[in-house]
């Protein structure tokens, strides 16, 4: 049986990017935890596919672009008042753009330009920012309600070469949490980040393929101390930690759940 600590039940969380990859599998089990859900996605019968496999059966959908102004306020407006919230980047859409910027490439830096630096802010960061904003304003977030932000050990706690312009983006998530953790903890609301590891998904299988290395993510095992890669229960486990009454003193924290790969 579940500690009673690390239930969600009676909690409502409001989980973006929940269509397929570590999103699908946060929502999974944060439904397992008990957790009434509402689930964001741009694709429609993509959200229904995540909506049948949830234990429980209050759970809901709202389709909306998070990177679209306009849906971010429609979003925000069909919600109800909620006790949590889990913030991924926006989904790559279907079909699959080659150069959309939730997809990770190597770009150096002698080659960026403003164009590709705005997309990948404006997928990574600054809808991110803008929803809180909104939920806020709206007075959607309960008081003494959870927020976590998915960002990454890339960024976060290391560099990448080739990859700048995303670990940017990454750290910009982390530097947001804890002005935001501080802000809003007057308010009893905690902020926290959770920073994966490498998880094989199907946009970094897709970005493999596009830069013709699909034995890509096998050669990384050796780089992980525990000699795997991780899965999206694994990113679930410690998002459901900080949604839970088991981190209620826990705020500012940027959570690296990573197989020890920091620990080289």
């Amino acid at each position: 049986m579940m500690n009673r600590a690390f239930s969600l039940e009676g909690k409502t969380v409001f989980v973006t990017g929940a269509s397929s990859g570590i999103g699908r599998g946060i929502a999974v089990g944060c439904a397992r935890a008990g957790a009434k859900l509402i689930l964001n996605g741009r694709d429609r019968d993509r959200l229904k596919e995540t909506l049948s496999i949830l234990d429980g059966e209050e759970h809901s959908i709202i389709v909306g672009d998070l990177s679209c102004e306009s849906d971010i306020i429609s979003i925000v407006e069909n919600l109800p008042e909620i006790e949590a919230e889990l913030t991924l980047a926006p989904n790559v859409p279907k079909p699959i753009e080659r150069n959309h910027p939730a997809i990770p490439k190597v770009c150096p830096i002698k080659y960026f330009d403003k164009n590709n630096i705005e997309e990948i802010f404006s997928v990574n960061i600054i809808s991110t920012m803008l929803l809180m904003s909104k939920l806020l304003k709206t007075k959607k977030i309960k008081r003494g309600a959870s927020i976590v932000l998915i960002s990454a050990i890339t960024g976060a706690f290391v560099g990448s070469r080739g990859d700048t312009s995303y670990c940017a983006t990454k750290g910009a998530v982390n530097g947001f949490m804890k002005g935001a953790a501080l802000e809003l903890a007057s308010l009893g609301i905690r902020v926290n980040t959770v920073n994966p590891g490498l998880v094989p998904t199907n946009i970094l299988k897709l970005s493999d393929q596009l830069a013709g290395e699909s034995h890509h993510t096998e050669l990384m095992f050796d780089q992980y101390p525990l000699k795997r890669l991780g899965t999206p229960e694994d990113i679930a486990n410690g998002v459901i930690y900080l949604l839970s009454d088991a981190s209620s003193w826990v705020t500012g924290h940027a959570l690296a759940v990573d197989g020890g790969y920091l620990l080289q």
